[in-house]
């Protein structure tokens, strides 16, 4: 049973996060030879202020 951790900057849409987590199930199953129902998804939300990258936020950059 794979676990698919995703990491994304907060802000997206729910039909987005919908659209992600269907594509990536559609690999694991395609790739992995699992069943839909096997493959397990969590999506976390990173606040921009905790979006660090080269020193700088993204709320500030």
């Amino acid at each position: 049973m794979p676990i698919i951790q995703v990491q994304v900057l907060e802000g997206r849409s729910d039909e987005q996060i919908k659209d992600l987590v269907a594509g990536i199930t559609k690999t694991a199953v395609e790739t992995l030879g699992v069943k839909p129902e096997q493959v397990r998804v969590i999506v976390q939300p990173i606040p921009h202020k905790y979006w660090v990258v080269g020193g700088v936020t993204k709320e500030n950059g």
